[in-house]
């Protein structure tokens, strides 16, 4: 991937030298949908930053002037072949968002998440991007509606990260929300 830069952050490939930022916020995944990521040792979490280093759906968010990780933007397009690197020629990209509790607050997901659609919707020609988001990550929900993003539906019970006390799969529910190239280009105009 090409380097992306925004005011305070560079969106960019994985490196060897994130290794302990990623461990930071995959050690305690806040989020369900996340703990199938957990990592526990440093070792793991370099071995996990070297797989990510050469895929262009995992995106490293650094800060500017520490290149330090703070997070991870990531995303594919709908089609796409999994396991592979064979694209269906899809216009339609999932896009999703992990970061370090430790920089909440800071605006710096917002600005992240909108360089990268920025990125796929004028540089790549995506017609549309979605996002699926837990009804309990009431964050998530509100980065969605700052970027313009609206949301499609809910889907009941429709995917299960962990298990109730009883050993049966806990299901989610999860909100679908999406923007179309042409309402991010509204949007931009309107802010004009």
């Amino acid at each position: 991937m090409q380097n992306l830069e925004t005011n305070r952050l560079i969106l960019r490939n994985f490196t060897a030298t994130d290794a302990a930022g990623l461990l930071e916020y995959t050690a305690n995944p806040r989020v369900n949908c996340f703990v199938d990521h957990r990592i526990s040792t440093l070792e793991d979490a370099a071995a996990e930053v070297a797989k990510r280093s050469n895929d262009d759906s995992q995106i490293a968010v650094c800060l500017k002037d520490s290149n330090e990780l703070i997070g991870e933007l990531f995303g594919m397009r709908e089609d796409q072949d999994p396991g592979t690197d064979k694209d269906t020629n899809s216009d339609t990209y999932s896009i999703g968002w992990n970061f370090n509790g430790r920089f909440e607050g800071k605006g710096y997901a917002s600005e992240s998440a909108h360089a990268f659609i920025e990125h796929l919707f004028m540089e790549q020609g995506i017609r549309r991007v979605y996002a699926y988001v837990e009804d309990d990550n009431f964050r998530s929900q509100k980065l969605c509606e700052k970027l313009g993003m609206r949301r499609e539906g809910l889907f009941l019970e429709f995917i299960s990260f962990v298990n109730n006390e009883d050993g049966t799969p806990k299901y989610e529910n999860t909100y679908q929300y999406a923007l179309l190239k042409k309402e991010w280009l509204a949007q931009r105009e309107s802010q004009k």
